[in-house]
């Protein structure tokens, strides 16, 4: 049985398809990846189909990750699909709870930033989306440390 982890953010071309990127990177290196489904979507359907932003892609491809899941809206049937669904923001962490059915889908979705380890002054990941290069690098580190932290987490959960 695979454990399944959902990344949410707003458009899925960003943040989100990023934390996808790097968590499967960091499973395949653990050699874990067989006992995982990681995937992503984003509260609004604008970029549907879409590749991430390519100033995310580049600065994934600098970091040896490969950022080309397509972007696709979050269903309320992915409460069905996940067994977490981690969030980047307070805006998204809304939106999805506005959309769980009962207790048990809330208690699926946190935030990324509750996993990280290094990064105690981020209450949530930040949109690069309108920044500079150095947004972007700070996401990827973001996300590195959510994803590592996540992982140590989910270990034990784990059924090999």
């Amino acid at each position: 049985m695979k454990h399944s982890v959902l990344f949410i953010c707003l458009g899925n071309i960003c943040r989100s398809a990023a934390a996808e990127g790097i968590m499967k990177h960091i499973v395949e290196q653990h050699n874990l990846a067989d006992s995982f489904v990681i995937d992503s979507a984003g509260t609004s359907g604008w970029h549907a189909g879409e590749l991430p932003d390519r100033r995310m892609r580049s600065h994934g491809a600098d970091h040896g990750y490969d950022f080309s899941s397509r972007s696709r809206q979050f269903k309320t049937e992915d409460f069905d699909r996940f067994d977490n669904i981690v969030v980047m923001d307070n805006e998204n962490y809304y939106d999805v709870m506005s959309m769980a059915r009962n207790e048990e889908d809330k208690k699926k979705i946190s935030y990324l930033t509750a996993y990280t380890k290094n990064h105690p002054n981020h209450r949530y990941v930040p949109d690069p989306y309108y920044g500079g290069d150095r947004g972007f690098e700070i996401v990827i580190e973001l996300l590195e440390d959510g994803c590592m932290g996540l992982l140590e987490h989910l270990v034990p959960y784990i059924k090999r």
